[in-house]
């Protein structure tokens, strides 16, 4: 949390530097910043949302950092990931010519990543608060340098990479419901939430399929992987948040394996945002088909949204459903 970075700083024991780029890695909304120099401070942040937030505040923001980007000092907030957590430790010491800050909850692995820290090098001691700790570390950049990660990781012959969703493989929940999409969806249609792009990537083999495919996803290195995964002239790709996306025209039919959650506990109205999106983009007779885990309370806003609803599939743990005819009195 915010407090742990500003104790860092008042404690003297972090150090802000006079001059040079700050880069804070992966701050989140509820991370208040105003303990470091603005006009110092570069944000990066791949999650759209995140990303647009800070922006609006007037920070200077990044997707990803450049190689050879020369910074002063960075600040990580760790993700859950543990693979990307470690690489942006290694990349942020291999960029920085000052003092790193690593700050997490113990949910985030805090304390596991300090103990394998402490086999790389000497960090100082931490500072615990709210559930987390805060530490940091200056050294050569080749100290953490087994940390890093290669920017793509071929599975089931698709690219991933650290931190994106279903970066070890295909979700299950997606590929149930690629097997029960129907053979024509319409010519123009969107994969809201696309990740790294495996729903679109067997879309587009199908000859029935599209004229044009639009995959939104808010993560930016999931986007990354998707121009990887998804080569075919139809497709076209945005970097931006499907809850306020807009397309060009309104379209046939909208796919979307949907989040529910942006820390440990579900968020039910992520997905009902998806579902809203999807009802404001599709033409009057457009289709949604959606697969989402079974405890989803995602039927009443479908109701709400669409003439039409219903279950096409599922098992225990995932139901595929698909909504018709917008109703145009929510547009």
């Amino acid at each position: 949390m915010s407090i742990r970075l500003s104790l860092a700083i008042e404690s003297g024991g972090f150090a802000t530097p006079a001059t040079g780029k700050i880069a804070v890695f992966l701050p989140r909304a509820d991370h208040d910043l105003s303990a470091l120099p603005k006009d110092q401070v570069v944000v990066v942040q791949p999650m759209r949302p995140d990303h647009d937030l800070f922006a609006r505040q007037g920070y200077e923001c990044v997707a990803t950092l450049e190689p050879g980007t020369e910074i002063a000092a960075a600040v990580v907030f760790l993700p859950r990931a543990k693979a990307l957590a470690r690489h942006l430790v290694a990349q942020a010491v291999a960029a920085s010519s000052g003092p790193v800050l690593i700050d997490g909850a113990k949910t985030d692995g805090i304390d596991s990543l300090y103990k394998s820290a402490r086999k790389q090098t000497t960090p100082s001691a931490p500072i615990a608060k709210a559930h987390g700790k805060i530490f940091w570390v200056e050294d050569d950049g080749q100290v953490f340098a087994d940390w890093l990660a290669d920017d793509f990781t071929e599975v089931d012959g698709f690219s991933t990479a650290p931190g994106v969703f279903s970066a070890d493989g295909i979700d299950p929940a997606s590929r149930l419901l690629f097997e029960n999409l129907p053979t024509k969806l319409g010519r123009n249609l969107a994969d809201l939430g696309a990740g790294w792009g495996y729903l679109s990537a067997q879309l587009l083999q199908r000859d029935t399929v599209v004229e044009n495919l639009h995959l939104v996803e808010a993560d930016h290195s999931a986007v990354s992987c998707a121009k990887r995964n998804v080569t075919d002239p139809r497709a076209q790709f945005h970097w931006a948040d499907a809850r306020d996306w807009k397309p060009p025209h309104l379209l046939d039919g909208v796919i979307m394996n949907p989040p529910f959650h942006t820390g440990r506990n579900a968020e039910p109205s992520l997905g009902q945002a998806f579902i809203a999106t999807a009802a404001r983009v599709l033409t009057p007779s457009g289709n949604l088909w959606m697969v989402a885990n079974r405890h989803l309370p995602y039927e009443t806003i479908l109701t709400e949204l669409f003439v039409q609803v219903s279950e096409v599939a599922g098992d225990n743990r995932f139901k595929v459903l698909q909504a018709s005819r917008p109703k145009r009195l929510r547009r």
